[in-house]
C-alpha cells in the first residue's frame, strides 16, 4: 500500500458518495428575515422535472387511522405493490414512538425523514429528553447527525434522481447556496447529503483506507434531477464538493440519464448478468434497445470530466456495469494511452451463451479490454469473462487475462499484442469499524428492545432488493412451506424482511407482495404476524444491526449475485451467539470456502429452503459455533482494506508490466567495445546462459521437435572454453527434461551447472572437490495432476492438427502448432484451441494443485507454482540452499524473492571485481538482474525489453565466443 501514497486515485462511479439537494439542510436555519426585514431572498424558479418511470417504491407510515389486525388482513386481498400504511403496526420499531419519531433538540420537525411524527405510529409522544444518549427511557430521541460509517445499508432517504421536492421555505436563507454573479437566478438554497443510491460496499471499503490512501477523486452523478440546475448553481456545487469531498459531479441530462438508467442498465444489462434474459417476444426492448446510444453518451461524459481531471500519476479505477465502455474512451485519450486504467465489476457475470444475447456484445467487451485489469468477485465469473471474450472477439484467453491483438492508439504510436490482466478479488467489509458501529449505545438499546418484543420467538432476518433476481418470492414460499409442515413453529417465528429500494416494475416483477399477503392471511392471529415486512426507509442503520444481533438465522434466497456482503455483517454482528446463516449457492460468497461452512440453499428447491430453515432453528449450539467460526475467519481475512490494496497494487502493476518494457527499437545492441573490457577486468564471474532460443536455436517443425536430441559440437565447446577459467561459473537455463537431453550435456561438460524444466531440477557444477549432484527441486509437490492435465490435452489434440503432448519429469508441455508461422487460419484455430484447454486445466486443476501456465507462441507449458528460472538463480546463489554457488558473495543479489542485499552483511568482496553477466528471453529474471549495478542483461527475446543490450538469437554464440577468448 505505501507504493500508492505517491498515487492519486480516481474513483469513477455512476454515483458519488455525497450529493446535493435543494433546499434548507436539518436542521433549518434562523429565520433571518425577521431579524433583517431589507433582506428578502428572490422567488426561486425550478425547472420542472418530466414525468419519469424511475421511483422509488413509496414509504410506510403515513398518518392513517390504526385499524385492527383482522381488518389489515382483510385489505390484503388488494395489497399494493408497497407495504400498506397501517403496516406501522407491525413494524417493531414503530411501537416506540419517541425513538422511532426523531426530534431536533426537542423540535416537533422530523430531521431524517424516516418517520413523519411521533402520532404516526398511533402513540402519544411523550417529552424530549437530553440528547446525550441513548437510555431505556421511552423519551430518548435520535441525534440528526448523519452516520460516519456507510455499509450496504442506507439509513438515508432524500429524494430519487429526477423527483425533487420542491417545497422550500422562501423566509429561511440555507446554510449552504450561492448568490448567482453572473445569472439572474438569485439565490438558490441548496445542501449536502449521503447519496442513498451510491455504492455503499465501494465507500466502505475507500473510507476503510482513507488513512493511508490520503489522494483520491469521486467522479459521478448526484442521483437527483439536474436540468433545473441553472450555471451558477451547478458552479457553486463543483466547488464546494472538489472542496470538501473531493469529488466531481459529472452532469448529464435527465432524459438521458432515464433511457441510459432505468432502460438500458435496468432492463438490458441488469437481467442478461444475472442470467435473466427474458422472452423475446415480450422485450423487444432487450434485443433492440435504442437506449444504447445514451449509455454511450453518459459514459463519454464520464470521460470528458475524467479526462479533464487527470494528472500525471493517478490511477483510474471505474466501477460497475453502468461504465463499461468507459476505459475504451480514456484510453483512446493520447494522454492517458499509458495511464493505470482498472475496472472492477461488482455483480455477477454470466457464462458465454447468456453474454451472447446482446446485440451490443462486442462494444461493450471491446470497451473493458481496454483496461490493465479487469476485475470480478469470484472466479467463475473471470472465467465467465475470459471465455466470453475468447469465443465472441476470438481473442486468446490466458488463465491470467487476454492477449489483445487489436491496436490502441498512444503518443507513440499503436500497441500491439497488449496483454489485459483478468483477476479475482472478492469484497468484504470494514470489519474493526462496523465492530465499533456495533457496540455503541443505540444499538445494544435496540437489541433489548427487540428482545423484549419478540420473548420467547425465533427470528429470521433477510435484507434483499424486491426485484425477481433476489429471490424474495421464493423466500417467502419457503417459509410458508416451513410453517404449513412444522405447525408447532406457528406463532413462535417470525421473518422480519427489509426490502431495499428499487423500480415499481421491479417490485411487480419480483410478486412479493402478493405472497406476503397470502402468508400473512393464512397464519396471523389477533397477537402474531409471521411476516414483518419493511423498507430500509424504515430501518436506521443502528436498528438493522440490532436485527441481525439478534437474528436467529439470516436468509438469503438470490438466485444470482455477487459478493453478498450482509452476509459479512451478520457474520460479525453474530459474535457471542454464532447463529446459522442460510446462503443460495447461486451468490458469489458461497464460491468461497470460508463460506461453505453456511447452510446452502437453491432457491429454486422451495423444499429445501424449508428444511434449511427448520436445520438452522434446531441446530445445537456446538454446530452452530463450528460454522460460524468458519464463517467468521473469512469475514475477518478477506476485507474491505485487502479488496482495496489488492486490487489498486495489482492495476499498477499490470500498468507497469505492459508500459515499462522500452521499444525493442530504444534498446541498443550488445557494444562490445564496452562489454569486453568489464568482461576482462572482472575477477569473478556469473554467466547466466538461456539454452533454448539463445545458444541453441532449435527446429520448430513437428520433425525437428520430435527427432532424438544431439547436443552441438560447437555449444559444448563454447561451454568447455567457459568453465574452464577459474574466474567463471557458468550455469544452462533451460526448460528441457532431464532424460534424454540435459544429461547429455552435463556428461559431456561437467563443469557447467544446469537448471532444468525451469527450475524443477538444478545439477550443480563438478569441481575438484564435489561431485556433480542433480537437485530436485519439488520433491514434496503432488503430481497426481499430471494424468488428468494429459487427459484434457489429447482431448485437444485430436481437434487440433499437427499438435502433440510433451510430458516431462516435472511438467508437460502442448505443442499445439508445428506449421508456418504465418498468421493462417489454421493456425488461429489452435491458438483458440490452446487458449481454451490453458482455461479447462487452469480452472479444474490450476488452484487444486498449484498450477501455473507458461504460454509460448507455438506451445504452452503446464507447471507447479512458485517454480521459474528466477527462483532457480535464486537458489543457486543463497549460501545455504541445495545449490549454493561457490560464488556466495552474489548471494544477497538475488534470491527467489528478488534482489536484496547480501544476507549476511558482508560485501564477499569488491564489487568492482565481481560481475553478473545474463544472456535471456525471460524477461522477469533480467528485470530483476537489472537492480544490480554490476549485471549486464542481454535480451534475446526480440520484444520490449528492460535490458541493458538486445541480441539477436543467431548472434548469441558468436558474441559468446569472443567473451571466451578473452585471457
Amino acid at each position: 500500500m505505501s507504493s500508492l501514497r505517491n498515487h492519486r486515485v480516481i474513483i469513477a462511479s455512476l454515483f458519488l458518495p455525497t450529493t446535493a439537494v435543494l433546499g434548507e439542510s436539518n436542521p433549518p436555519t434562523p429565520n433571518l428575515t425577521a431579524q433583517d426585514p431589507d433582506i428578502v431572498p428572490p422567488p426561486l424558479v425550478v425547472k420542472p422535472s418530466p414525468s419519469l418511470r424511475h421511483k422509488p417504491s413509496k414509504s410506510v407510515g403515513a398518518n392513517l387511522p390504526l385499524r385492527s389486525i383482522v381488518e389489515d388482513l382483510k385489505s390484503r386481498a388488494t395489497t399494493p405493490i408497497t407495504t400498506p400504511p397501517n403496516e406501522t403496526t407491525n413494524n417493531p420499531f414503530a411501537k416506540f414512538s419517541s425513538i422511532a419519531s426523531p426530534r431536533y433538540n426537542g423540535s416537533s420537525t422530523p430531521t431524517n425523514g424516516i418517520f413523519s411524527d411521533a402520532n404516526s405510529c398511533g402513540c402519544d409522544a411523550p417529552p424530549p429528553s437530553s440528547p446525550i444518549g441513548p437510555s431505556l427511557d421511552r423519551s430518548f430521541t435520535f441525534s440528526s447527525r448523519p452516520r460516519k460509517f456507510q455499509t450496504t445499508h442506507t439509513d438515508v432517504q432524500h429524494t430519487a434522481r429526477l423527483q425533487r421536492k420542491q417545497s422550500r421555505s422562501s423566509s429561511r436563507r440555507p446554510t449552504d447556496g450561492y448568490p448567482s454573479p453572473r445569472s439572474t437566478e438569485g439565490y438558490i438554497p441548496w445542501h449536502t447529503a449521503p447519496n442513498c443510491h451510491c455504492n455503499g460496499g465501494l465507500k466502505n471499503a475507500i473510507d476503510s483506507v482513507k488513512d493511508r490512501l490520503t489522494q483520491k477523486l469521486f467522479v459521478g452523478t448526484l442521483g437527483n434531477s439536474t436540468d433545473g440546475f441553472g450555471p451558477g448553481l451547478r458552479d457553486s456545487i463543483d466547488l464546494r464538493m472538489r472542496q470538501l469531498f473531493a469529488s466531481v459531479p459529472v452532469w448529464i441530462p435527465d432524459a438521458e440519464f432515464e433511457s441510459c438508467y432505468d432502460e438500458f442498465c435496468h432492463q438490458v444489462l441488469w437481467p442478461c448478468l444475472h442470467y435473466a434474459v427474458p422472452d423475446a417476444p415480450k422485450t423487444k426492448l432487450f434485443y433492440e434497445s435504442a437506449s444504447f446510444k445514451q449509455y454511450m453518451s453518459v459514459n463519454k461524459r464520464f470521460a470528458d470530466v475524467i479526462i479533464a481531471n487527470y494528472r500525471e500519476g493517478d490511477i483510474i479505477w471505474v466501477n460497475d456495469y453502468h461504465l463499461l465502455l468507459l476505459p475504451a474512451l480514456l484510453r483512446a485519450e493520447p494522454k492517458l494511452a499509458n495511464a493505470p486504467i482498472g475496472f472492477f465489476l461488482h455483480v455477477a457475470f454470466p457464462s458465454s451463451e447468456i453474454f451472447r444475447c446482446l446485440s451490443v456484445r462486442e462494444s461493450l467487451l471491446r470497451g473493458l479490454l481496454a483496461a490493465d485489469l479487469v476485475g470480478f468477485q469470484t472466479a467463475s465469473y473471470a472465467r465467465h469473462f475470459r471465455q466470453t471474450v475468447s469465443r465472441i472477439l476470438a481473442l486468446e484467453a490466458l488463465p491470467k487475462g487476454i492477449q489483445v491483438e487489436g491496436t490502441f492508439g498512444s503518443s507513440t504510436g499503436p500497441h500491439k499484442g497488449r496483454f489485459v490482466d483478468v483477476g479475482v478479488f472478492p469484497m468484504g467489509i470494514d470489519v474493526n469499524a462496523l465492530r465499533e458501529k456495533k457496540r455503541e449505545l443505540d444499538v445494544q438499546y435496540w437489541v433489548q428492545l427487540l428482545r423484549q418484543r419478540y420473548a420467547g420467538m425465533k427470528m429470521i432476518v433477510g435484507r434483499d432488493k424486491l426485484d425477481e433476481i433476489q429471490g424474495v418470492r421464493h423466500k417467502i414460499e419457503a417459509f410458508e412451506r416451513f410453517l404449513k409442515k412444522h405447525p408447532d413453529f406457528q406463532g413462535k417465528v417470525v421473518l422480519i424482511q427489509v426490502a431495499l429500494q428499487t423500480t415499481e416494475s421491479n417490485e411487480l416483477a419480483g410478486g412479493v407482495s402478493d405472497a406476503v399477503a397470502r402468508v400473512n392471511s393464512a397464519f396471523s392471529t389477533l397477537t402474531y404476524q409471521p411476516i414483518v415486512f419493511l423498507h430500509t426507509q424504515e430501518v436506521t442503520f443502528s436498528q438493522y444491526l440490532a436485527l441481525l444481533t439478534v437474528a436467529d438465522a439470516f436468509l438469503i434466497t438470490s438466485l444470482r449475485e455477487g459478493m453478498a456482503l450482509r452476509t459479512h455483517e451478520f457474520v460479525e454482528c453474530q459474535e457471542g451467539r454464532h447463529r446459522p446463516l442460510i446462503l443460495s449457492e447461486f451468490t458469489g460468497s458461497y464460491s468461497y470456502s470460508g463460506f461453505r461452512s453456511c447452510i446452502a440453499i437453491n432457491p429454486y428447491d422451495t423444499r429445501g429452503t424449508a428444511n434449511a430453515i427448520h436445520q438452522a432453528l434446531t441446530m445445537s449450539d456446538a454446530e452452530a459455533l463450528s460454522r460460524w467460526e468458519d464463517l467468521h475467519n473469512h469475514v475477518v481475512t478477506q476485507t474491505a482494506q485487502a479488496f482495496v490494496t489488492s486490487f489498486l497494487t495489482r492495476c499498477l502493476r499490470a500498468n507497469t508490466e505492459h508500459t515499462a518494457q522500452t521499444d525493442l527499437s530504444m534498446v541498443p545492441v550488445v557494444d562490445m567495445g564496452r562489454m569486453l573490457p568489464r568482461y576482462k577486468h572482472t575477477s569473478k564471474r556469473l554467466l547466466l546462459l538461456d539454452f533454448e532460443g539463445s545458444v541453441w536455436i532449435r527446429d520448430m517443425s513437428r520433425a525437428g521437435l520430435l527427432a532424438p536430441f544431439e547436443p552441438q559440437p560447437q555449444a559444448l565447446e563454447l561451454f568447455k572454453r567457459f568453465s574452464d577459467d577459474p574466474r567463471n561459473e557458468v550455469w544452462l537455463l533451460s526448460g528441457l527434461p532431464v532424460k534424454g537431453v540435459l544429461d547429455k550435456i552435463a556428461a559431456a561438460v561437467p563443469g557447467v551447472g544446469i537448471v532444468a524444466e525451469n527450475g524443477c531440477f538444478i545439477k550443480t557444477r563438478e569441481t575438484k572437490k564435489t561431485p556433480a549432484t542433480w537437485f530436485d527441486m519439488v520433491p514434496n509437490l503432488n503430481f497426481t495432476w499430471k494424468g488428468p492435465c494429459i487427459e484434457i490435452l489429447n482431448y485437444f489434440t485430436e481437434r487440433t492438427s499437427g499438435s502433440f503432448v510433451e510430458e516431462r519429469e516435472a511438467s508437460i508441455v502442448w505443442r499445439f502448432w508445428t506449421g508456418p508461422t504465418d498468421d493462417c487460419s489454421n493456425r488461429q484455430w489452435a491458438r483458440r484451441q490452446a487458449a481454451e484447454a490453458q482455461n479447462h486445466i487452469f480452472d479444474s486443476l490450476g488452484e487444486r494443485y498449484g498450477l501455473r501456465i507458461i504460454p509460448g507462441a507455438n506451445s504452452f507449458l503446464v507447471l507447479p507454482n512458485n517454480i521459474s528460472r528466477s527462483t532457480a538463480v535464486g537458489a543457486i546463489l543463497h549460501p545455504g540452499g541445495p545449490a549454493h554457488s561457490p560464488r556466495s558473495g552474489l548471494s544477497g543479489m538475488v534470491n527467489g524473492n528478488g534482489m536484496e542485499e547480501d544476507v549476511d552483511g558482508h560485501d564477499g568482496g569488491s564489487d568492482e571485481t565481481r560481475g553478473v553477466f545474463a544472456f535471456s528471453g525471460d524477461e522477469k529474471l533480467l528485470r530483476r538482474l537489472n537492480e544490480l549495478d554490476n549485471a549486464e542483461t542481454v535480451s534475446t527475446s526480440r520484444k520490449g525489453t528492460d535490458a541493458k543490450w538486445k541480441l539477436d538469437p543467431k548472434d548469441v554464440v558468436s558474441v559468446l565466443s569472443l567473451l571466451a577468448g578473452v585471457p
